[in-house]
């Protein structure tokens, strides 16, 4: 029979890197508890529906990218089936923004008194896309969202939350680009500019920027193909279509980031790829991660709590992948102080002291030691190599006469010194 293979665009995360990950994701625990987000947990499924009106119809993530599923009711059967399609149902997240403002809105926390909600996440989002460094089809993010508040010194928190993060684990080099996209009225201003000046170039953008031209022109300005960006780089930028009120939201940003010593550079072509942003947007990027470069990316999205059936209520937040942070990691150099190894390896000389060292194993566990014994009927020598292999400090060997006395020897790996001891002794000296 032929195997069976992992899914393209997907990986296994083994031990040995899957320590890597928890340490990520306890310093992403921590930080969050010092600026006060709570975490939220919300289905990895939601209605296809959600995504349509959240995300945007029209973006290329719905367009292209999502795993949409439908449950099929069998016609002979009466049985209902899980089936893919592209039909009205479910859809696995592609991202996490909608899910969580749905969660906002359906427990009716925008009557809450204690205004802002702030949250985060960690957990898995797919998206159909090529696989290439940095980008996979299941793929781990890390997230924020702040909710019910429209102070642009949220805006300068939110950011340097994922800033903060990437300095703590040793991350360098970065660089935070920001933008506004303006309100609905900005927009609406910009695009009459911007439509007449893209009319001349049309036809020689690539296909996706023409169907983008009618869909959300604002778009064409972020597309990554090479002509295209020669073709826009003289177009209307939104920032000459704020109106005051938005011009002076970006400014406030602009001076909270430089009063926390965080540096950034405008970069008006930059839009994010979702149909919910308004005003702030912001990539956090690093050079020569792969195939991408953007570490984290973010915004606000002040109507979509409003889209999604709740009072208005202003928002902001940014998502990260950790696939991506752990290849920047690795692109630098940096080793995570990670824990390896365990406290202590029990050798077995004879078969009448096994139950005596499984019953000695189970109350050093009990009292927090990370203890293992061999489970191959291997002899003295190879379980020797066993806890070699296991980066065991201690080992702990039972034999005939230690079974008679009722002792065990202790042997410290580091130094070679070892000693006789009592067997009720063995726990409180190796936590010593």
């Amino acid at each position: 029979m032929a195997k069976i293979q992992i899914p393209r665009g997907t990986q296994d995360v083994m031990p040995g890197q899957v320590e890597l990950w928890q340490y990520i994701e306890q310093k992403m625990r921590e930080l969050c508890r010092r600026y006060n987000y709570g975490e939220i947990r919300t289905p990895i499924f939601e209605s296809t529906d959600l995504f349509l009106r959240g995300v945007g119809e029209t973006t290329d993530v719905v367009q292209k990218e999502v795993y949409s599923l439908a449950w099929i009711k069998d016609k002979q059967t009466k049985e209902l089936t899980l089936g893919e399609t592209q039909q009205e149902g479910l859809t696995l997240r592609p991202e996490n923004t909608a899910g969580v403002v749905r969660s906002y809105v359906e427990n009716k926390l925008y009557g809450a008194a204690n205004q802002p909600t702030k949250w985060y996440y960690i957990g898995p989002m797919f998206r159909h896309e090529r696989p290439q460094a940095g980008r996979f089809r299941q793929f781990t993010q890390f997230g924020v969202e702040a909710i019910g508040s429209a102070d642009p010194a949220i805006d300068a928190e939110v950011i340097s939350i994922a800033i903060r993060l990437y300095e703590e684990l040793g991350i360098k080099g970065l660089s935070v680009e920001l933008n506004s996209v303006g309100t609905l009225e900005d927009r609406a201003r910009h695009r009459t500019h911007l439509m007449a000046f893209l009319e001349n170039v049309r036809h020689d953008l690539c296909p996706d920027c023409q169907e983008r031209m009618d869909r959300n022109p604002l778009r064409v300005l972020d597309c990554k193909v090479e002509k295209c960006k020669t073709l826009t780089k003289d177009a209307p930028s939104i920032l000459e279509h704020l109106s005051e009120e938005s011009s002076a939201h970006f400014q406030a940003v602009q001076d909270y980031l430089a009063a926390i010593g965080i540096p950034f550079t405008i970069n008006p072509r930059m839009v994010r790829g979702l149909d919910y942003y308004t005003q702030t947007a912001f990539e956090i990027k690093m050079a020569e991660i792969g195939a991408v470069e953007t570490l984290c990316g973010g915004g606000r999205y002040n109507g979509l709590v409003a889209d999604l059936g709740g009072e208005d209520m202003p928002g902001i937040g940014f998502a990260l992948s950790i696939e991506r942070l752990l290849l920047a990691l690795e692109k630098q150099g940096i080793a995570l102080p990670v824990e390896t190894g365990i406290d202590c390896f029990i050798v077995v000389q004879t078969e009448q002291a096994k139950a005596t060292a499984f019953k000695l194993l189970d109350q050093l566990r009990q009292a927090g030691v990370i203890a293992e014994m061999d489970y191959l009927g291997r002899k003295m020598k190879a379980q020797l190599k066993a806890s070699d292999r296991l980066q065991a400090k201690f080992t702990a060997i039972i034999g005939e006469s230690e079974l008679a006395n009722g002792t065990v020897v202790l042997k410290e790996m580091a130094t070679g010194e070892q000693r006789e001891l009592p067997l009720g002794e063995l726990a409180a000296a190796i936590r010593k």
